[in-house]
C-alpha cells in the first residue's frame, strides 16, 4: 500500500470509528455484543474478534502501525461503509444492526 493510500485508509478508519479503545472494551463486555455476527469458527463472531484489533490499533502510534494493521483498517471501513447503507426503518438503538456495528467500532447514535 502506497503511503497516500494509508493516510486515506487511516483518516477514514479514524472518521468511521467513533467508539474509543474503553468504550468498545466496556461494549464487548456485554451481551448484546456476544449475541450477533456471524460465527468465526470457535464460538467468537467475526466483529468481536475485530474490535479487539481495533482496540490494538487505536492504541498504537501512527507510526507503529504495520502493513497488516492497514489492511484491517481497510477491511473495518469497508464493513462500517456497507453495513451504515442497510440502516433499518424507525429507532435502531436496541437492533441487531447497530450491535454488529459497535463490534466493528461503530456507534451509528453517536
Amino acid at each position: 500500500m502506497k503511503e497516500e493510500e494509508k493516510e486515506e485508509v487511516y483518516k477514514e478508519f479514524n472518521e468511521l470509528v467513533n467508539m474509543s479503545p474503553g468504550e468498545i472494551e466496556d461494549w464487548l463486555e456485554k451481551e448484546e455484543s456476544k449475541e450477533v455476527g456471524q460465527d468465526s469458527g470457535d464460538g467468537e463472531s467475526i466483529g468481536r474478534k475485530s474490535a479487539k484489533k481495533i482496540v490494538k490499533i487505536k492504541r498504537t502510534k501512527k507510526a507503529e502501525l504495520s502493513s497488516s494493521d492497514y489492511e484491517h483498517m481497510q477491511k473495518v471501513n469497508g464493513y462500517i461503509k456497507r453495513h451504515k447503507a442497510q440502516r433499518p426503518e424507525g429507532d435502531v438503538k436496541n437492533t441487531p444492526w447497530r450491535y454488529s456495528l459497535m463490534n466493528w467500532g461503530h456507534d451509528p447514535l453517536k
